[in-house]
């Protein structure tokens, strides 16, 4: 078996099936497997994915309780018998050839640990997929030396492969070799920051990730985790996950470089104003 394409569901039962159309009428050149992870859901999508898995006979796992997006995937893994891994949010639309390109590249690059395609939001813009990764060094670089940017997502300009730090989870293939050594996703993580957290121990352990806008995907932004928090309270989830990624002190140390450089920031602000 060449590739495990690996997704979940939590009562997103027709963005689930939307997704499945896309797979299967781009389907890669090659031989995969298919496993859906479905986390609990009551909204009628497990008797879609029910349906669905008789007439593509995809492997389907059936949560009776959710278990979180980083379980989600891992179960997806752990069943999973092909050499490469992609794991792909279910709010994803893929374009012809995306998933050929990415195991072409993937395949052909030795040094490739996970790599990315181009995400494009559903009105045909670029969507930012590529994170730098949240150091100390770029905190103060960002709050106290005018280098903004840093803490937000970006994607490299061009169309050829770019090595970057991180990138988004949302389509996320893992090649064989760093696998083998890296493995399955963070278990301490729920949600967040377990895409960063992957590409920070695929570093670690001597290879790259790549951003390879060649490949194309449509991602429905945010569809996935919509139902884990509202808007307003997003930011909320981030901070226990920022305190496993970063450790407690450093989680804070951030904290407190981009408190004070904000208000350092406006009090130049105010002082430029009483001068005019």
């Amino acid at each position: 078996m060449k590739l495990s394409i690996i997704s979940g569901n939590y009562n997103t039962k027709d963005i689930t099936e939307a997704f499945l159309d896309s797979l299967y009428k781009y389907k890669p050149n090659c031989s995969f497997e298919v496993i859906i992870v479905d986390d609990g859901s009551s909204d009628g999508s497990v008797e879609m994915l029910q349906r669905y898995a008789k007439l593509k006979r995809f492997h389907l796992i059936l949560n009776k309780q959710n278990k979180g997006y980083v379980k989600v995937n891992n179960q997806g893994l752990r069943v999973s018998k092909g050499e490469y891994k992609l794991l792909i949010n279910n709010d994803t639309i893929l374009h012809l050839g995306a998933i050929d390109k990415l195991l072409n590249f993937c395949e052909n690059t030795k040094d490739c640990g996970v790599v990315g395609p181009k995400l494009l939001n559903t009105d045909g813009s670029l969507q930012f997929s590529c994170y730098r990764f949240p150091t100390i060094r770029n905190a103060i670089l960002e709050n106290f030396f005018g280098k903004k940017g840093l803490f937000d997502k970006y994607s490299p300009l061009g169309n050829e492969p770019q090595v970057v730090d991180s990138l988004v989870g949302a389509v996320f293939m893992i090649s064989k070799r760093a696998y083998k050594v890296v493995g399955m996703l963070n278990k301490r993580f729920k949600a967040y920051y377990e895409d960063m957290d992957y590409c920070r121990r695929v570093w670690r352990h001597g290879f790259k990730v790549y951003y390879y806008p060649k490949a194309i995907v449509t991602h429905h932004h945010g569809v996935s985790f919509a139902r884990l928090a509202d808007s307003g309270e997003q930011w909320k989830k981030l901070i226990p996950s920022s305190i496993i990624y970063h450790g407690r002190l450093k989680h804070y140390l951030i904290f407190l470089i981009t408190w004070v450089g904000q208000k350092w920031q406006k009090l130049l602000r105010l002082i430029k104003s009483d001068e005019k």
